[in-house]
């Protein structure tokens, strides 16, 4: 890993593991019903988070993805090294996590919150999968500036979660309170007290 990355534009840059995420984020929606597709919607929309939640929340799509993805387009992968297949083995990991995150989400009533399947083992596992899907590319090209994107991620949105909890317990009440003290907020990370 080295403080000042080649720069080119090629077939074989990190751009490819972008797409890939963003067309496993879109592709799914073709096959949820409308009802789903609104409580997706709704999910965060009415959460009253702080003006500064605002702007960390927002940040990690306005700032902090934006140049990662253009950074990206300029990166080389670092194929045939261990780097790479280490990114590349979280990166589908993550990506699998993603589409577990979508099918527990669309197969959840709409009145109850989710807690199925990979929601079984962390109350925030969209999050996590967005940062191991950061991590997993900053790893598969050996970038030190996209390793620090993803921290930045996890850090944001750390300090975000607790209002959403909140707005979780005033929307499920005891359903979800229970839920949080049955499971860890992140995976691999023990429930504490």
């Amino acid at each position: 890993m080295s403080l000042i990355p080649a720069f080119e534009i090629g077939i074989w840059n990190a751009w490819i593991f972008w797409v890939l995420q963003f067309l496993s984020m879109i592709i799914p929606d073709f096959f949820m019903n409308k009802e789903v597709k609104e409580r997706t919607k709704r999910a965060t929309q009415f959460v009253p988070f702080s003006r500064t939640e605002k702007v960390l929340a927002y940040s990690t799509h306005v700032v902090i993805m934006p140049i990662a993805i253009i950074y990206s387009i300029f990166l080389p992968l670092q194929i045939g090294t261990a780097w790479f297949y280490i990114g590349l083995v979280i990166f589908i990991s993550a990506l699998v996590m993603s589409l577990m995150t979508t099918i527990s989400f669309a197969t959840t009533p709409v009145d109850k919150p989710v807690t199925s399947g990979i929601y079984r083992i962390s109350r925030h596992p969209i999050y996590f999968s967005g940062f191991l899907l950061n991590l997993s590319i900053g790893i598969a090209c050996a970038s030190w500036v996209l390793l620090l994107c993803a921290v930045l991620w996890i850090v944001f949105f750390h300090i975000v979660v607790p209002t959403e909890e909140r707005f979780l317990i005033g929307q499920y009440g005891d359903a979800y309170r229970e839920y949080m003290n049955r499971t860890p907020r992140w995976i691999g990370i023990p429930k504490s007290g």
